[in-house]
Order: structure tokens, then sequence, then C-alpha cells
């Protein structure tokens, strides 16, 4: 096994990922059996690569979890965080990387793959770095956990232009009416 990005993203049956307050876990019924496969998809995780909104958003939430039983809190603690950011000098966050980007995001991509154990380096939130990532071709897999709600309105993971022929590796329902799709693009 090598290094191998992994977009794991929630998203609508519509194909929204970015819109305000429609993912609300807790509310969407028993999501328990979810919860190991989360787990799982962790323990695979030796990186974490995010743009520096998402970063941001996660570095003033995370760190300061003081009873947090998913487990969540202890892996970002540990993983290897890298933040895509023009602008973020200070990641002010323990393991954290700065990524400058831009017309070097596929160079710099490539260097973290080569470096460090092997395992996922997984991509959540972050729209406009997987739009890149994925224009890049840069991306392995996709793990699209679809919650039953359609919106309408709202950011696409997909944007126009492009075209990706992903293979099904596996498909899961669970009790709380979300379904897990695997896809393997390389």
């Amino acid at each position: 096994m090598t290094r191998r990005i992994v977009i794991t993203q929630n998203i609508t049956v519509d194909g929204v990922v970015e819109a305000l307050d429609w993912f609300t876990p807790e509310g969407d019924g028993d999501v328990s059996d979810l919860m190991p496969l989360l787990a799982e998809a962790m323990e695979r995780e030796v990186g974490f690569l995010v743009g520096r909104r998402t970063f941001e958003d996660m570095r003033g939430y995370w760190p300061h979890q003081t009873d947090d039983t998913t487990g969540v809190t202890a892996h970002l603690d540990a993983v290897e965080k890298f933040v895509v950011s023009s602008t973020l000098t200070d990641p002010a966050w323990a393991n954290s990387t700065v990524l400058r980007g831009g017309e070097h995001l596929a160079d710099e991509i490539a260097g973290l793959l080569k470096e460090g154990p092997d395992g996922d380096v997984g991509v959540t939130g972050s729209i406009e770095l997987c739009h890149a990532l994925l224009a890049a071709d840069l991306v392995d897999e996709l793990r699209l956990y679809t919650y039953p709600v359609v919106l309408g309105r709202g950011r696409r993971l997909f944007p126009d232009g492009v075209e990706l022929r992903p293979t099904l590796v596996d498909a899961r329902a669970f009790r709380s009416g979300v379904s897990l799709q695997t896809y393997r693009l390389h």
C-alpha cells in the first residue's frame, strides 16, 4: 500500500456538499451502525488534507472537545494535517503543515504522497480543494455518505467540466437512511 488521496464527503441525493444547515448527524436518527465504519477509516488515515477555511473551522472546534467519545478529537490531534492556503503562515495546530497550493498544488500533493507511512490522506469539506484535486486527477477514492435529503441549491462536489469514470467498490445502507458509496478512481 502507498499513500492515497481519499475524498470523504457528506452529500445530498442531489449532489450538494455545501449548503447552510443541511447536515446534522445527531438529528438524522440512529447512526450507531455508521460509527464502526468511521473508526476504520480513521485507523487507515495517516494524513488529513484540507483547505484553509475548513482547517480554521476544525481548528476552532475539535481541539477544544473534552468529552468526545467518537475518537475524532484524538485522531485529529494526532494525525498529520496539511492545509492548502496562500495566506496562512502559522497553522497553530500540532502536526500541521501549510501547503501553498495554486499552480504548485499537484507537485506538493505528489511530494506528500511520497513521504511518510503508507495509508490514506483524507480530504473532507474543502470544496474548492476537492475541485482542484479532481481536476488534476489526484484523487484515488471517493467515499460518499449520501443523506436522504434533496436541497435543489448549494455547491456540488463535481464541478462542470470534470469527467470521471469511477468504479463502485462498495455500497452500504444504514438504519438512519444514510448510504455509503465507495468509488475507486485509480
